[in-house]
């Protein structure tokens, strides 16, 4: 439609000039001795114009010509440019489908055309690294280092990845560390410090993390715990030549991380290992708090190895615990260990014959064992001996 309004617009614009020249009869007279010229104004017109249009088109040849090498250098180099991006678009997409040859191929391309080469260089480091390629890895690396100023922190990040990946902790630590020392210490970061640091076994430094994501919600609830619990059972296990030092770290643990049975009873092993009678009462309380949290086989069965203190009072507790775990073979167990301490023999047969029943093993016949060895039955104590003998 435009087209045709210019169209339109030429065709009356040449009516209008032709009917104006028609009413002018101007001329004009050029002398130059001898010679006289006498020309229409209206072809002199003409000419002026033609003659502008000439001077305007040989100028723009002119210029034109001029600006040839550098437009063909500036196409060039937006040929090189777009050559770039595609190859680079292509490495990456090469790298999530899982084709990391190609990926190294497009991502060579692109650094060498100078488009993002130290993004190309790290896209390539990956392939290299899932190819296994330690060599092309290395060397991808340090291209990337070379342009640190784009990115220093992306290359960091990706060493610290990758190497953790390989289980190298200790470069993956010294990659974290230099980008802690930039000041980059985003939630990325943490969470992969968090990897690292358990990789490495360093796990006050677990704990310290877990506790900071979870506080930020930058990890659940229930996956903070099972850190927290993991770090804290290792962290007890390195002091279990240290029984007090033990029981005081687990008195310090917050409320919510005691409820942990197997903490729970990695401390009430080691008060039970000190063997003073302020340890024993340690571990009492200790077992007695985790289990009303959490019941566990194992705390149950360490309840009957506390020597000493209130018996009656123990076994009205671990009777309590039975209806609730009516099959549970540790807690039938104690409760006979605790009968038999009593001297209540006939009790003490029952549960420990009940534990036999639920759960048949060698410390069950063993207990049974030492019980009738206690009341003189050797027939039935040699008979129980022999049986645990089999397991």
């Amino acid at each position: 439609m435009r087209a045709l309004f210019w169209l339109i617009g030429l065709f009356s614009l040449a009516v209008g000039l032709s009917l104006a020249a028609r009413y002018n009869d101007g001329y004009v007279l050029f002398v130059l001795p001898p010679w006289r010229v006498e020309v229409s104004l209206n072809l002199l017109v003409v000419l002026w114009l033609a003659a502008f249009a000439i001077l305007y088109l040989l100028l723009r040849l002119v210029v034109n010509t001029l600006r040839m090498p550098g437009q063909v250098r500036a196409f060039r180099e937006r040929k090189k440019k777009e050559k770039g991006q595609r190859s680079l678009r292509e490495a990456l997409s090469s790298l999530f489908e899982g084709r990391y040859g190609q990926a190294i191929k497009s991502a060579e391309i692109a650094a060498a055309t100078g488009e993002a080469p130290g993004l190309s260089a790290l896209v390539a480091a990956r392939a290299a690294h899932a190819m296994n390629d330690e060599a092309r890895f290395q060397s991808w690396l340090a291209r990337a280092a070379r342009h640190d100023a784009q990115v220093r922190s992306a290359r960091l990040m990706t060493q610290a990845d990758l190497y953790c990946r390989s289980r190298d902790f200790t470069a993956a630590l010294e990659s974290l560390e230099t980008l802690d020392r930039g000041g980059q210490r985003h939630i990325a970061a943490l969470r992969l410090a968090l990897k690292v640091r358990q990789g490495a076994g360093q796990w006050q430094e677990v704990l310290r993390l877990a506790r900071h994501l979870e506080k930020h919600k930058v990890i659940g609830s229930e996956h903070a715990a099972a850190l927290k619990a993991r770090a804290n059972q290792e962290l007890m296990r390195g002091m279990e030549h240290d029984p007090l030092g033990l029981a005081r770290y687990f008195d310090d643990l917050p409320a919510a991380e005691r409820r942990d049975a197997k903490m729970a009873a990695l401390a009430a092993r080691a008060l039970l290992d000190a063997g003073d009678e302020a340890s024993l009462l340690s571990a009492r309380q200790v077992i007695e708090e985790a289990l009303e949290a959490e019941w566990e086989p194992l705390l149950a069965r360490l309840y009957g190895e506390i020597k000493g203190g209130d018996l009656r009072a123990r076994t009205a507790k671990a009777e309590k615990w039975l209806k609730s775990h009516t099959e549970d073979a540790q807690l039938l167990m104690t409760l006979g260990r605790l009968c038999r301490e009593q001297q209540l023999w006939g009790k003490a047969e029952s549960y420990l014959e009940a534990a036999l029943a639920v759960e048949p093993g060698r410390a069950a016949h063993l207990e049974l064992a030492r019980l009738y060895d206690i009341l003189g039955r050797s027939e039935s104590a040699n008979k129980h001996y022999r049986e645990a003998a089999e397991f």
